[in-house]
């Protein structure tokens, strides 16, 4: 089982700064999702900040959530190397 999000900094150009229960650290870019059904309504920035952890994985207040997995493996590490970092 791939490690799960502990904290989680919603960023500029709808990208995620996470932190993982393993210590690592990733960004995630979320503009591929926005054209997709639920997530659509992401495009909204202010809703986008809502962003939280939930159970080990990201989610928004009505309901969208992203597969803790796809944010592990699907990251970019280091952090600190990627313009979306905080």
């Amino acid at each position: 089982m791939n490690p799960r999000v502990s904290q989680v900094h919603p960023g500029a150009n709808y990208c995620l700064a996470l932190r993982f229960t393993n210590g690592e650290s990733g960004i995630y870019d979320c503009s591929g999702l926005l054209e997709i059904g639920v997530f659509r309504e992401l495009t909204d920035e202010e809703y986008f900040r809502q962003a939280s952890v939930l159970d080990g994985t990201v989610a928004w207040p009505n309901g969208q959530d992203i597969c803790p997995d796809t944010l592990y493996l699907d990251s970019l590490r280091p952090a600190s190397a990627h313009p979306c970092s905080m």
